[in-house]
């Protein structure tokens, strides 16, 4: 190969262990980048080998250098939320996520995408690196762009979503033999240019931004060849915005690589790649190939079978003539069109008790047709607005779920089929749902004084002891009602401060459903895919993917130990001279003190002790319980519950914190990674 010349390409390019792969990626660094977005990190090179190809690509970074954030800030704990949670979040919607964390001046966005010629493996290998690689190579910076060869990952204190990038970070042609280049590259040129030229406005018009496709032909020697192709943009973009990213890419694409039988170019925001003979090996999930016509059938069979279908016709005429009037009835009921591609799952929903369907007119009217001034938050899978009904006069919260988010469609059936069935006074309580003109919307009541996570941690107005302790009995009482008093078993797999929600008198409400999953009482786990927050999920469900009811303890358990401590799930501890510090999961932070014997000084400082002894002591040593390390020692919801109301005595638990081995983000000064948790010393 022979790289492109640029003024900035790195001197560790010409590492003679770089120049023998049989995939080689060469990265440029564009002229004024790291004055434009800050300091660009020296690249890393990594191979990996897949049969008889080995691939070797360049790690890139970007960091920004000015108006840094400080260790304990807002916005830290703001981006670390967002890092947990972007590679979860993106697993789950079809390898793409948009989300945001925290609110202004310390809101973070943050958008995560693997790309689609790599499997879910390497997606999710991917996602796990780049969270901890991000922290370890921009500590302290308000924005960051990291790519890699799976995936890439971008967030910022400034909105960048809907705004492509442009600016290319990575080549990749085919070097060594066998056969690198094509031995007639005017017709392989002139073939590739048609392929990715048709597949640009398909990937744009696409709900997964992304094509793919291949094209047959004969070369100049008479040799029969195919070209296979990709496209893909990160799903933020429109489709005039992605067009235009793609064909920046494509005419990249044939200018730098004119004769070699594989090439690829990414830019931060689209990518672009063919190969000759061999396919991509495309992982991102199509539509379904639309069934095959009818075959006609041997005219010996139609006459076999005449004379019986007569008999038979005239029975199913009865038949079909009452289903068709029966459907016709059910029809004149219902209002609107349903979502395109999904089941519809009104007559089920139907049937539930409490909820109603709405008319998407209603909820427009409702919410001022959705108005971004009536916004109350937005996550992985949709957006939350403030709506009134002005026929009862009643206020409420509305979840509008992403049209592009296959597992939002997934979380908007869940809610509706599970919470309509329950009836708790620390549920949030569903009112109605609809799913007309193609929109997925589900409507709550409004909670006035948001969520728990608001409060918890603000620093203006301390939430009194009395609230908090009322607070965790109300949500313990709602799962002891889903995990032993409801009609099945219902797992929540979700449980964090931002879902207690808070009502106008402070009455927790336990919300957001759409992760929630039905199990069989006597089935000790349910097998799933990964799901929940980082940081509040039970460790061991993060390897065997098998959750439970114990699963949502050990959830729970972090939460007691945030309200009575006032601390997120992570803890910053430094050493006698504060010069170097570590985080830590909070679990680990308030076992220390029940190790020394003092763990009421685990207690939020901010409570200047105004609190009964006995209820944060209660509070602090269930939550420790509930977060056992070995999750056949952690305690039912019932048990937990009778301690927490001081009508069991206290358990007893190791003075040292048992060791478990896991896989666990931690950072340790300024680099990230992942590590075997044991007990502090």
């Amino acid at each position: 190969m022979r790289p492109r010349s640029s003024p900035s390409l790195p001197l560790a390019m010409a590492s003679p262990s770089f120049q023998t792969p049989v995939l080689t990626v060469v990265l440029l660094l564009a002229a004024g980048a790291a004055d434009a977005v800050g300091v660009v990190s020296q690249p890393n090179f990594r191979c990996y080998t897949t049969g008889n190809y080995k691939t070797c690509y360049v790690d890139r970074q970007e960091c920004s250098t000015s108006g840094n954030f400080t260790a304990g800030s807002q916005y830290q704990a703001n981006l670390l939320n967002l890092i947990g949670n972007l590679p979860p979040s993106t697993i789950a919607n079809d390898s793409f996520a948009e989300i945001t964390a925290g609110s202004a001046p310390d809101r973070v966005f943050g958008l995560a995408m693997c790309y689609a010629d790599r499997n879910l493996t390497q997606c999710q290998d991917c996602l796990r690196h780049v969270s901890g690689d991000v922290q370890q190579e921009c500590p302290f910076s308000r924005q960051a762009k990291i790519s890699r060869d799976a995936c890439i990952l971008r967030y910022s204190n400034l909105s960048f979503f809907s705004d492509a990038d442009r600016e290319i970070v990575y080549y990749a042609s085919s070097e060594a033999s066998p056969d690198p280049y094509v031995s007639d590259a005017a017709t392989m040129n002139a073939e590739r240019r048609t392929l990715m030229n048709g597949l640009v406005p398909e990937a744009a018009s696409s709900l997964l931004r992304f094509a793919n496709g291949s094209k047959e032909y004969t070369d100049s020697q008479g040799n029969a060849q195919v070209i296979y192709g990709l496209a893909q943009c990160t799903r933020d973009l429109n489709d005039s915005m992605c067009s235009e990213c793609l064909q920046n890419m494509v005419i990249e694409l044939n200018s730098s690589r004119p004769n070699n039988t594989y090439g690829a170019v990414k830019c931060y925001s689209c990518y672009v790649a063919y190969s000759i003979r061999e396919d991509l090996g495309i992982t991102v999930p199509l539509p379904p190939p639309p069934p095959p016509p009818p075959t006609r059938p041997p005219a010996a069979l139609i006459a076999g079978v005449t004379i019986g279908s007569l008999v038979v016709l005239v029975i199913c005429t009865g038949i079909l003539v009452s289903f068709l009037l029966r459907r016709r009835r059910s029809k004149g009921r219902q209002i609107g069109e349903d979502v395109p591609g999904e089941e519809a799952p009104e007559d089920e929903f139907e049937k539930q008790a409490g909820p109603r369907r709405f008319r998407y007119s209603e909820l427009e009217a409702a919410t001022n047709f959705f108005s971004e001034k009536e916004k109350l938050g937005e996550g992985g899978f949709g957006s939350v607005y403030q709506g009134h009904l002005k026929d009862t006069d009643l206020h409420v919260a509305v979840k509008r779920v992403s049209k592009s988010s296959g597992q939002g469609r997934k979380e908007y059936n869940s809610e509706v089929k599970i919470i309509s069935q329950l009836r708790h006074r620390n549920l949030v309580q569903l009112i109605g749902w609809c799913h007309d003109g193609g929109e997925l919307l589900l409507v709550y009541e409004l909670m006035p004084n948001g969520s728990l996570n608001t409060h918890i941690h603000s620093q203006n107005n301390v939430m009194s002891w009395q609230l908090r302790y009322d607070i965790v009995l109300g949500v313990g009482s709602a799962l002891l009602y889903l995990h032993q008093d409801s009609e099945r078993c219902i797992l929540h797999r979700d449980i964090k401060p931002s879902n207690i929600m808070l009502d106008a008198s402070f009455t927790a409400k336990l919300g957001d459903f759409g992760l929630a999953r039905l199990m069989d009482r006597d089935r000790q786990s349910h097998t799933t895919a990964l799901a929940g927050t980082m940081w509040y999920m039970d460790p061991e469900c993060l390897l065997s993917g098998k959750a439970s009811t114990s699963s949502d303890v050990y959830s729970f358990g972090v939460v007691l130990l945030e309200v009575a401590c006032g601390r997120r799930p992570i803890v910053e501890v430094s050493d006698d001279t504060d010069e170097e510090y570590a985080t830590v999961h909070l679990v680990q932070w308030v076992w220390e003190f029940y190790g020394r014997g003092r763990i009421i000084e685990a207690a939020d400082v901010r409570l200047n002790g105004n609190f009964d002894a006995r209820e944060m002591e209660s509070v602090l040593v269930t939550g420790l319980w509930c977060a056992h390390p070995d999750r056949n020692l952690r305690p039912s919801m019932r048990q937990a519950i009778n301690v927490l109301r001081l009508d069991a005595p206290l358990q007893r638990l190791p003075m040292k914190m048992p060791a478990s081995t896991f896989l666990s983000p931690v950072i340790s000064g300024t680099q990230a990674y992942w590590y075997t948790v044991h007990p502090l010393n």
